[in-house]
């Protein structure tokens, strides 16, 4: 078990994803993890609270929209939860942090951004340019 010094920040001094950055970042997606589940149970509340009870057509509708734009909401954080789970287990089994097509370090800028990205900057470019290029056909 690694215990992280209060302000630890991880460092292109040290080497790529050692105990302390690795531990950093599981932290981090477990506290990102948990902020959304948090935010979930609100959700899960206020829709639990009952129908819609406005008598004004205009105020129903605006009602329904709201619901609307906040399950489409909880969808994204629910597929961003299963995004962190994954992430989790690379920490757990070692390969969080290096990139699924080449194996090379994602970069820690990269990951402070985005803890979950799966690969680096010039792969998931590519990744891009790939898909851009096979939708136009």
């Amino acid at each position: 078990m690694v215990t992280l010094p209060p302000d630890y920040r991880p460092s292109d001094d040290e080497e790529f994803m050692n105990p302390l950055q690795v531990e950093y970042f599981r932290q981090k997606l477990l506290r990102w993890r948990a902020d959304l589940l948090r935010e979930a149970d609100g959700t899960l509340a206020s829709l639990s609270q009952g129908g819609i009870h406005e008598a004004d057509i205009t105020d129903r509708a605006s009602v329904e929209t709201d619901r609307a734009l906040e399950l489409r909401t909880r969808d994204r954080a629910r597929k961003l939860i299963a995004k962190i789970d994954q992430a989790l287990a690379r920490v757990e089994n070692g390969s969080y942090g290096f990139c699924e097509e080449t194996g090379e370090p994602i970069g820690l800028k990269r990951l402070e951004a985005r803890p979950i990205a799966t690969l680096s900057i010039e792969a998931q470019e590519r990744h891009e340019r790939m898909e851009r290029v096979h939708r136009d056909d």
